[in-house]
C-alpha cells in the first residue's frame, strides 16, 4: 500500500499546479529568478478593491528597476490577470512587488531593496499606473 498511495496523488498533485503556491519559481523576461511570497486581496489599494502579487527576487539592487519594471509587466498580463478571474470582490488595481528578502505584508524594511508598480484592469489587459 505504501508503494501505491504516492502514485495515487500525482494527478492531484499536477492538478494543484495551475496556481503556483508561495515559493515557486516565477519566469520572467529578464531571466531574474523570482518566487511567489503571497497574493494579498483584503487590504484595499488607491482605487478599491486590490490584489498584490508579492515576490521574492533575491539579490535585486537599486540598478534593476529598469528591468524589474518590463518584468513586473509581463507578470501583471501573464501572471496577475489571469489569477483575479473570479475574486471578490473584482479587484480595480493589480499591485505586484519585488523584494530583495521576504518583509512581512505593511512592515517597514530599509535595508530590502523593494519595487512597487500598479496596474488598472481594463478590457483584459494591465494597465500601468503611477503611483
Amino acid at each position: 500500500m505504501i508503494r501505491i498511495a504516492p502514485l495515487l496523488a500525482l494527478p492531484l498533485l499536477a492538478a494543484c499546479q495551475e496556481d503556483p503556491p508561495a515559493g515557486d519559481a516565477v519566469t520572467v523576461p529578464s531571466g531574474r529568478e523570482l518566487s511567489l511570497i503571497e497574493i494579498v486581496t483584503n487590504a484595499p489599494g488607491p482605487s478599491g478593491a486590490a490584489a498584490r502579487f508579492r515576490f521574492l527576487a533575491p539579490g535585486l539592487t537599486p540598478d534593476d528597476a529598469v528591468a524589474a519594471a518590463a518584468d513586473m509587466q509581463a507578470l501583471c498580463d501573464s501572471f496577475a490577470l489571469p489569477r483575479i478571474d473570479g475574486m471578490v470582490p473584482a479587484p480595480q488595481s493589480i499591485i505586484l512587488s519585488f523584494s530583495s528578502k521576504a518583509v512581512p505584508f505593511g512592515q517597514a524594511a530599509p535595508e530590502a531593496v523593494q519595487f512597487f508598480e500598479s496596474y488598472s484592469v481594463a478590457t483584459g489587459a494591465c494597465v500601468w499606473e503611477q503611483f
